[in-house]
């Protein structure tokens, strides 16, 4: 069987993989399955279907990407989104192995691509991505700093708060203090 494969940007939870189903099966499409950034298609697309697609996906803040560079990117991205947000154990090996031995390319060539399309490192990425899953768990309160050092594979929490302060400009305590406002400063608004 001949692989169909699109890439699809912007793809980040797994709402967006709903959309896109959704979005397939109104345009009678037909796929074997859609993962955070790919669709795998059981046939080729039209040229009337391709551009269809590309505006309806486009309608929800997705972008159907043409193959080649944009579409590693991409993929980078959506693995890296992945890992650091849904997956429930965390990374065993270094991220440039893991996504060499996932795209089949040396790792200074994906982290070249990147820079030069992005404008940042790969690394600055993840580290921003780690830090937005930190927000989310500051969030719902539920597991204390070293629990969630330790969860996104940080040396320490001291080394997660630097990070933290780092990237958002306040301290993870300062961070949960202004998302759970105290009752007292709820009634004063």
């Amino acid at each position: 069987m001949e692989e169909h494969r699109l890439h699809i940007k912007n793809m980040v939870c797994p709402r967006c993989t709903m959309a896109v189903e959704n979005t397939l099966n109104a345009l009678n499409i037909p796929f074997h399955q859609v993962e955070l950034g790919e669709v795998l298609l059981k046939e080729a697309l039209s040229s009337r279907d391709h551009n269809l697609l590309k505006e309806q996906l486009g309608s929800l803040g997705f972008e159907l990407l043409e193959k080649g560079k944009s579409a590693l990117i991409s993929r980078i991205k959506t693995l890296l989104i992945q890992q650091i947000h849904h997956e429930k154990e965390a990374l065993n090996i270094n991220f440039s192995v893991f996504l060499a031995e996932k795209l089949n390319y040396e790792y200074s060539y994906l982290s070249r691509l990147f820079s030069s399309v992005e404008g940042i490192t790969i690394e600055k990425f993840i580290t921003q991505q780690k830090i937005e899953k930190v927000k989310e768990l500051l969030f719902y309160n539920e597991l204390s700093l070293a629990e969630i050092a330790f969860q996104l594979n940080y040396s320490s929490a001291a080394y997660l708060s630097t990070q933290f302060k780092k990237e958002t400009g306040m301290t993870p305590s300062q961070f949960k203090k202004n998302r759970h406002p105290s009752r007292r400063e709820i009634d004063q608004i």
